[in-house]
């Protein structure tokens, strides 16, 4: 019995599609960071990206337990000092609720080329609309 290793050559890929609406974000996420890593796979392997595509729809109505609507910050800095910019959970669901679950995401996937490249399979959108209709995506269902 030999191992068989996939080649890149070989890696089939399908297209997913995740309704966020009502969804808590930490299960949410780590399903769709499982997926783009292809972890879902009889043939992932650490260092090939394997995953597969998602689309995530209304990112806008995703939910988070407790009070981190409130309490919840998301940290940069511009590199220069006392460059540090704070901004909360529930300012970045009025302006760019999308990347709520974009950084929710990229924080499970590797520090890497590898993940940033695991992360551009991922389409998150803030409402119900989007254009990737003709790659024919199947439902996820996360409970």
């Amino acid at each position: 019995m030999k191992t068989y290793n996939v080649k890149a050559s070989e890696i089939e890929r399908e297209w997913w599609i995740v309704d966020a609406s009502g969804k808590t974000l930490g299960r949410l996420s780590t399903k769709i960071a499982q997926i783009l890593r292809g972890k879902h796979k009889p043939t992932f392997v650490p260092h090939l990206d394997s995953g597969d595509f998602v689309i995530v729809t209304n990112a806008d109505k995703v939910r988070v337990s407790g009070n981190k609507e409130a309490q919840k910050t998301y940290f940069r800095h511009s590199g220069y000092p006392g460059g540090a910019k704070f901004t909360s959970l529930s300012h970045l669901r009025e302006t760019h609720p999308e990347r709520i679950i974009e950084y929710a995401v990229k924080g499970m996937l590797p520090h890497n080329r590898l993940g940033r490249a695991q992360l551009k399979k991922m389409k998150v959108y803030a409402g119900e609309a989007h254009p990737h209709e003709a790659q024919q995506p199947k439902p996820l269902e996360i409970g």
